[in-house]
């Protein structure tokens, strides 16, 4: 931090977002300008989009930024999609080294970028990490509502540390960065493993916009996907659900038994044929769905053997600023170009 001006990157992940990248380049330009002229942040700041591998313009508008104002835009292209998180870990890992804070946010800004400045602040008083976390969710349909509430509560009642009514919306300094990049797993779940880095922690509470251009890039096919993830990723108790489920159906066998021995002494012998059809149909099912629950773990365990990078990048620009990336590739499992320079290849 050079005279207690932190240098900050407000890392955007962009997935076919070209009918929002201009307005959402424009308003964090002034937002950034706005925190300069302030002396909350140092002009060396920037914005770093993330390309996550778009098949529309997005990347050409990245450029075309990059290009017109050298100094405050950089881009990341990756070689193909490869997922909102990665893309995400992607931009953060890019400039670790090279900036005191990070700030992370969607490219349709309906997370309101007003309360960086309170982030900022909790930031320079000594909290390593600020969560944007929504104030409430009148906003959203009733379907939606239920859903995220239900699935924060299932992550906390399996033991996972989340943080409720937050999504991807925090900021990070140098610090938890650096932690952040020795956490190697395939498997992201980013608003699960930021709570486990263990710093000081602050938190901003916001209303959250409508997305004013564009679709979501998130349907209930992957919301739903993204919600196993994160539930598999950090807790074992579903497997121990099933150990427990066994159990219980194991005591349950024991006193049918008892209770069938005992009619039979009593002469109350009556044909069983549709008990035993639901019998099997109840059993079967369990054991199909335990079986799919294990098979996602192990799945999980195949993935993570064979460490394969998380993504590759095809393109960086990085050409003016101060938060450039380091010359030299960041170790471990995310090996490769990920502090590359412009247009060199390279994976992470």
């Amino acid at each position: 931090m050079t005279g207690g001006k932190p240098l900050l990157a407000m890392v955007v992940p962009c997935y076919n977002e070209e009918e929002t990248l201009p307005a959402a380049a424009q308003q964090l330009l002034d937002k950034l300008t706005g925190l300069i002229a302030a002396d909350a942040v140092s002009p060396e700041s920037m914005v770093l989009f993330v390309d996550d591998g778009s098949t529309d313009a997005t990347w050409d508008l990245i450029e075309k930024r990059a290009r017109e104002n050298p100094r405050r835009f950089a881009g990341v292209k990756l070689s193909k999609n490869r997922g909102h998180q990665n893309a995400l870990l992607c931009g953060l890992l890019s400039i670790k080294d090279s900036v005191d804070a990070a700030i992370s946010l969607d490219a349709d800004l309906q997370d309101d970028i007003d309360v960086i400045d309170e982030m900022i602040n909790q930031y320079r008083a000594g909290r390593e990490i600020v969560y944007g976390v929504r104030s409430d969710r009148t906003k959203d349909s009733f379907f939606k509502k239920a859903t995220a509430q239900g699935f924060y509560r299932f992550m906390r009642f399996l033991g996972a540390d989340i943080v409720y009514n937050h999504a991807d919306f925090r900021l990070m300094g140098k610090a938890a960065l650096r932690a952040l990049a020795e956490y190697g797993e395939v498997n992201l779940f980013l608003r699960g493993i930021v709570p486990l880095l263990g710093y000081k922690t602050g938190s901003v509470y916001y209303g959250r916009k409508e997305r004013f251009a564009g679709t979501s890039k998130y349907p209930p096919r992957k919301m739903l996907k993204f919600a196993l993830e994160g539930i598999t990723s950090f807790s074992v108790r579903p497997i121990r659900f099933i150990a427990a489920l066994g159990l219980g159906m194991f005591a349950a066998s024991l006193a049918m038994t008892a209770y069938a021995a005992a009619q039979y002494f009593r002469g109350n012998t009556v044909s069983g044929w549709s008990s035993v059809i639901c019998s099997l149909w109840c059993v079967g099912g369990l054991i199909l769905l335990s079986l799919g629950v294990v098979g996602e773990y192990v799945g999980k365990i195949y993935l993570e053997a064979k460490h394969r990078p998380r993504f590759n990048i095809e393109k960086t620009l990085f050409e003016g600023g101060g938060a450039r990336p380091a010359g030299k590739p960041p170790a471990g499992p995310h090996q490769g170009g990920g502090a590359a320079f412009v247009n060199q290849e390279g994976q992470l």
